[in-house]
This record gives C-alpha cells, sequence and structure tokens, in this order.
C-alpha cells in the first residue's frame, strides 16, 4: 500500500485545529483577497500602457471613450484596490496572531494537563529542563510557524493559481517558458525540507540539554558554591553551548544556501517572460500592455519563491517541536484510575496492604506478599532502616505507583477501582522533602484548600507551629517564600507543609518525617497541637525519631519489605526485638 506523502506531524497538527477551524478559515480567507489585491496593480499597469498606446482604442475605451477619463478611472481603481489591500492585510496579520495564540494556549493546556494525569515514576526518569523546553520554546515555535509561515504558504499558492490562469489566459506559450523553473523549486524544496528536518531536531534536542543543565545548577547553586564547582559548571554549559551551536550551524548552512539556488532557478523563467515575449510583442503577437502584464506577474509569481525557504525553515521548526510537544501526549497514562469516587463523609480510612508485591524497574523486589492494615480512627506509625520501603508505602497508598501484585484496600474497596482524585482529596500529606510554591506563606498554606478563610488558616498556623515564627517575617502572612520556600528555613517550611496538610481537614493523615528538621522544643508543642487533631482520623506516621511515635496505638517494624514487629510502644520494647534495639540507638 503507498504511504501518503503528507507529513504525519503536519496531520497530526493538523488535526489539533479541529477547535479553531473558523478562525483558520477567516484568517486563510484573508490571506488570500489580500494576495488578490496584491497582484492587481501589474494588470492596472497594463491598462495603463494600454490607455497610453492605443488611447480610444484602449480597452477601457468601451466605457470611457476619452483617454483622461480612462486614467481617472484607473486612478480611483488603484485607490480601492491599495486601500482593501492594506485593510486585508491588517485583517490577515491580526487573524493569524491571534490564532497562533490561541493554538499554543491550547496545545500548551492539552500538553500540561497530560503531563498532570502521568505517575511519579515517569516524571523520575523526566529531566525538569526538557519538560520546560518542550512546554515553553517548543511550542512558542509553533507559534511562529502560524504567526508568519502558514500566510506566506497560502499567498504562494494564491500566487501561484491566479498567475498561472492569467499567463495561460493571455499567452499560454509564454505561460510554459516562464514556469519551466518551477518544478526545480518544487524539487528543491522537497530535498531541502528532507535533509533539514533531522537537522532541526537535533537542534531542538540540544536547547533542551541546555534547559536542563540550566535548570539543574540554578536549582543546585548552593551545593555549586559549597563545592567550588562554579568552573566546572560554567565548562559543562559551555560545552553544551557548542553543540548546540554545532546543531545550528548545520542547519544553518544548509538553509543559507536554499534561496541563493531558488533564486537562480526563478532568474530563467524571468529571462523566458523578458525574451521571449518581448519577441512576440516586437512581432506583434502580443499586445504592448499584455507584455508588461506578463512581466510584472512573472516577477510577482517567481520573487515569492526565494521565500519558500524561509517558509519551509519555519515549517520544519515547528514540526520538530511539534514532534516533542507529541513525545509528551503520548506516553501513557497510568491505566489504574478507576471510576468509583469516594465520598469523604462517610470514609472510615481504613488502609489495607493485602498480598502486595512492588520492584521500582530493574531492582529485585522491595515487597512481596506484604499485608498491613492501618485501622481507621488509630495512629499508626511506621519505622525501619533506610531503604526498608516506608516512603514507597506512602506511593503506592497515594496511587503513585502501582503494584505488580495485590492492591491497596481503601475501607474494603481496591485502590485500583477508585478515581484517584476523589481518593487523594480525602488525605493530607506532609512529604519527607517539602516544596513550597512561589508565592506568599497565606497562598501555600491555602493550596489545598483556596477558598479557606484567613481565620482557619490561623488557626492550623498556630498547630503546626508556624505561629512561633510569623512575627519575625517582614510582612507576616503576606511574605513571599520564593521558590521551594527558599526564604524560608527547613524547619519553617516543614511547619508550612504540615499546616497546609491541617487546612484540608482529610480523613486520613500521612507524615512522612514530618518534623525531622523542627527542634525538639518547637516538635514537642506541634506533637501537643496535633494529638487533638488526630482523634478519630487514620494517621500514618513514618519517622526516624522514636520518641515523636510512643503514643502511636499501633507501630509496625518493617524490615526487607515484611512487617516482622507490630504492636504498641511498651509492648515492643519487652519483646526485646528490632524495634527495642532502634529505640536503645
Amino acid at each position: 500500500m503507498k504511504q501518503s506523502s503528507i507529513d504525519p506531524r503536519f496531520k497530526r497538527l493538523f488535526s489539533h485545529l479541529r477547535d479553531h477551524r473558523t478562525e483558520l478559515w477567516w484568517a486563510s480567507s484573508h490571506s488570500v483577497i489580500n494576495k488578490l489585491l496584491d497582484l492587481a496593480p501589474p494588470l492596472l499597469i497594463g491598462l495603463a500602457v494600454d490607455v497610453v498606446v492605443k488611447q480610444r482604442d484602449s480597452y477601457l475605451a468601451t466605457w470611457y471613450p476619452e483617454p483622461l477619463s480612462q486614467l481617472y478611472f484607473l486612478g480611483v481603481l488603484t485607490l480601492l484596490i491599495w486601500g482593501g489591500e492594506s485593510l486585508f492585510e491588517y485583517l490577515f496579520q491580526k487573524r493569524w496572531r491571534e490564532l497562533a495564540q490561541s493554538i499554543q494556549r491550547s496545545l500548551r493546556a492539552e500538553v500540561y494537563t497530560h503531563i498532570h494525569t502521568l505517575n511519579s515514576r515517569w516524571f523520575t526518569q523526566q529531566q525538569t529542563g526538557d519538560l520546560l523546553a518542550t512546554l515553553n520554546d517548543d511550542i512558542n515555535q509553533l507559534e511562529r510557524f502560524f504567526n508568519v509561515g502558514a500566510n506566506h504558504l497560502i499567498q504562494l499558492i494564491t500566487t501561484t493559481l491566479t498567475v498561472s490562469f492569467v499567463f495561460f489566459y493571455t499567452a499560454p506559450v509564454v505561460a510554459i517558458w516562464s514556469m519551466l523553473p518551477i518544478p526545480i523549486i518544487i524539487w528543491g524544496s522537497l530535498w531541502f525540507q528532507r535533509e533539514i528536518g533531522p537537522r532541526y531536531i537535533l537542534v531542538r534536542q540540544r536547547a533542551a540539554d541546555i534547559n536542563a543543565q540550566l535548570s539543574h545548577t540554578l536549582r543546585g547553586m548552593e551545593e555549586v558554591k559549597s563545592f567550588t564547582a562554579e568552573r566546572r559548571e560554567i565548562d559543562r554549559l559551555d560545552r553544551l553551548s557548542s553543540s548546540y551551536e554545532e546543531a545550528n550551524r548545520a542547519a544553518i548552512n544548509l538553509s543559507a544556501a536554499f534561496t541563493p539556488m531558488i533564486r537562480m532557478a526563478i532568474v530563467l523563467g524571468f529571462l523566458a517572460t523578458l525574451i521571449y515575449g518581448g519577441h512576440l510583442t516586437l512581432e506583434g503577437e502580443l499586445a504592448v500592455g499584455t507584455y508588461s502584464v506578463l512581466v510584472f506577474l512573472t516577477q510577482r509569481l517567481l520573487w515569492p519563491l526565494t521565500r519558500l525557504g524561509e517558509t519551509v525553515d519555519l515549517y520544519q521548526r515547528a514540526m520538530a517541536s511539534a514532534q516533542r510537544a507529541f513525545t509528551l501526549l503520548d506516553a501513557e497514562a497510568p491505566p489504574h484510575s478507576g471510576t468509583e469516587r469516594l465520598d469523604s463523609t462517610s470514609l472510615k480510612g481504613e488502609i489495607a496492604f493485602r498480598d502486595l508485591s512492588f520492584s521500582y524497574p530493574e531492582q529485585e523486589a522491595l515487597f512481596r506478599g506484604l499485608n498491613l492494615t492501618c485501622p481507621p480512627g488509630k495512629i499508626t506509625a511506621i519505622v525501619g532502616a533506610t531503604g526498608s520501603g516506608k516512603s514507597s508505602l506512602i506511593k503506592l497508598i497515594l496511587g503513585f505507583d502501582r503494584p505488580l501484585s495485590g492492591d491497596v484496600w481503601i475501607d474494603d474497596r481496591p485502590l485500583a477501582e477508585l478515581d484517584l482524585s476523589s481518593w487523594r482529596s480525602c488525605v493530607g500529606l506532609v512529604s519527607q522533602g517539602v516544596y513550597l510554591f512561589e508565592g506568599t506563606l497565606m497562598d501555600n498554606i491555602r493550596y489545598g484548600r483556596p477558598q479557606a478563610s484567613d481565620e482557619e488558616v490561623y488557626r492550623v498556623a498556630e498547630m503546626a507551629g508556624v505561629s512561633l515564627f510569623i512575627d519575625q517575617l517582614s510582612a507576616g502572612y503576606q511574605t513571599m517564600v520564593g521558590e521551594g520556600g527558599v526564604r524560608l528555613s527547613g524547619g519553617e517550611r516543614q511547619r508550612v507543609s504540615i499546616a497546609r496538610a491541617l487546612l484540608k481537614d482529610p480523613a486520613v493523615l500521612i507524615l512522612d518525617e514530618a518534623t525531622s528538621a523542627i527542634d525538639a522544643y518547637t516538635e514537642a508543642e506541634i506533637q501537643r497541637s496535633l494529638a487533638e487533631f488526630c482523634v478519630g482520623r487514620t494517621v500514618l506516621v513514618i519517622a526516624h525519631r522514636l520518641n515523636t511515635i510512643r503514643g502511636a496505638d499501633q507501630i509496625l517494624v518493617l524490615e526487607h519489605g515484611q512487617v516482622t514487629e507490630s504492636g504498641g510502644h511498651d509492648e515492643l520494647l519487652e519483646r526485646g526485638g528490632a524495634y527495642a534495639q532502634l529505640w536503645s540507638r
């Protein structure tokens, strides 16, 4: 079966324009009308020459016998045509730019929305800078094509069809000679498109590499400085920039040669019209006015073809960028998110692992047939050595990762059948790696419940110990925390994170090393405040500081992916097992 010659990337991009069909139609029609009016001046010149040469026998003499009246008529017509051309130039530029913005916004939103459906494992395999390059630079490249390239292409097609019709209608033989270079130009354009495409894909990848490196370095600037690695990072960026420069140079060398090559082919068509058309005019077989029109139209037909290289260049850049965006859209979303929504008011909060097995890619199994239960309305603490799988349990509970077999059950319902958004809305998480968003301290506490009142924020801030340092901030709750909360200390960020989780008023509260960066006195204050909040809620605590979990209803000791001990604090100490050894240390 013969494959379609249409670029599959273009076909897919075009399918994304369905919601913009009306804007696309208007923009295209304005481009066509503008180009038709732009092609009118050569006809006006031909008519003017016809009037001057033939006077009362000219083409316009049928309506205006006097030559001066004919010239006045041409003057008025010229004003109307130029005015119309200017109007439609304004309209097509406005339409195409608005369309470019709409396409950019909708495609970015589609890609960004799809990324939010992907699981955490997918994100661990990506580079943030690479994702940023696609969401920003690559999609902006599509905007540039629709701003300029699409209009160029439509107007070039309009010019070719219109001028070809005029040529073959008035002088078919001259038309054949003048259009001889067009097959050469088309072949050259197709060859150029085939050769330049892979080069621009490489350019976009090199640009993404630079973005990724900049993102890594800027986020880890304290580490860079502490290890005096500034020179090393500068050299690394210089190497990446050199690779980007080399990739661009390879594309530029080919791109820059295209227009001069096409121009030499174009001059052949112009010479054919100039010499052969002139010969026919001298022989009296072609009117002077018609010859004038053909000479000017040849220039109007062939000269825009010199911009074909620029248009193809923009097109290939856009397709290279579109391919990167489509690659993100093709990333498979986790298939396990069910459709059953949870009602937070009726949720008991029992969490159970039943015969659950799990492993990370290319690693040994972390859990094999794991069974454990966090009873509803109780505090369950999980302890164990580093790497025993404590944080992995949390990822499984929240659906960030999926087990190989078995499942996590929520109130006797498998997590695979639940709508993850409705389940996560019932959970308040204070993760080990606290991340705060750019904005005010108040905005960050409200992140889980934007509609919460100031009084509610103050209440959870008091419980989480935020109020203990709020007076030290110049703008209080309106203090800007900086990217990632960089303007706050580690302990302050943890307290904000706790307040953020409490404000959700969750049925299930998960604390993963929630107070590891907080001093002992403040930690004790927070523990006392949380005691009342946790009553009647399912609480899962992961901690290395065993004194923070002495009051837990159930303590589970995790070793090598299995629960080896369970019970209360005093009970486990009496057994003298692994927990007692951890406590003694």
